[in-house]
């Protein structure tokens, strides 16, 4: 049994995202989340953001619990503020979970946020800077999107950046029999059902499998 942890900036990110890997993996491992962010960024006012980030974050426990996820840790930065200044900072409180749980692998977004979210991109750094400092870490698997899905995309943010072919990518991961568990898991996120709803029409006539650069330690 290894222990595994998927590094993520916002509530959703893991059920949009590799949920069926993370299923898979739960099957048989102990695997642990880490949501640097409560998703509260839709609110007005400090009242507001306190509100959703509590739905959000209860939101991410129902996925968590489903996909067989063992622990779920919030950092409690703030939604949309994942800027150069706090890198070092962030870098320590993920570095404070990993010599606490000592996971073999991690997941995170790839090194363009897969959508070109800065907060995606933020947290991709700092999860790969942190799996160069620790030798008990051997795998780091990137989330990556496919070249269809980003073509679809191009107007969800100013840049959404271009996403892979098939034969690009490292590791294939089929989640097919794990498919109605990632879709359970993302309608958790009720506070984000049109993102869900988006992904799934998208998904409908796709390949059940989820695609990943990997870094590895020999």
């Amino acid at each position: 049994m290894k222990k595994v942890m998927g590094i993520f900036a916002h509530p959703d990110d893991e059920a949009l995202g590799p949920a069926g890997t993370l299923a898979t993996f739960a099957k048989d491992n102990d695997v642990y989340l880490i949501c640097v962010t409560s998703g509260e960024a839709a609110g007005k006012t400090k009242e507001e953001k306190l509100l959703i980030g509590e739905i959000r974050r209860n939101e991410l426990l129902r996925s968590a619990k489903i996909l067989g996820i063992k622990d779920v840790f919030f950092l409690g930065y703030e939604d949309g503020e994942l800027k150069n200044n706090i890198y070092h900072q962030l870098a320590d409180d993920i570095a404070k979970k990993i010599e606490e749980i000592r996971p073999e692998i991690l997941l995170t977004f790839d090194l363009k946020g897969v959508s070109g979210h800065i907060d995606h991109i933020t947290v991709s750094f700092v999860t790969t800077f942190v799996f160069k400092k620790y030798s008990f870490i051997k795998k780091l698997m990137y989330y990556v999107t496919t070249k269809a899905k980003s073509d679809r995309m191009q107007d969800y943010f100013i840049h959404f950046p271009k996403g892979y072919e098939r034969q690009e990518v490292d590791e294939v991961i089929s989640v097919e029999n794990v498919w109605e568990t990632k879709v359970k898991a993302m309608h958790c996120h009720v506070s984000q059902m049109k993102d869900v709803e988006s992904v799934l029409k998208g998904a409908k006539d796709s390949p059940k499998e989820e695609y990943f650069l990997i870094d590895e330690k020999l």
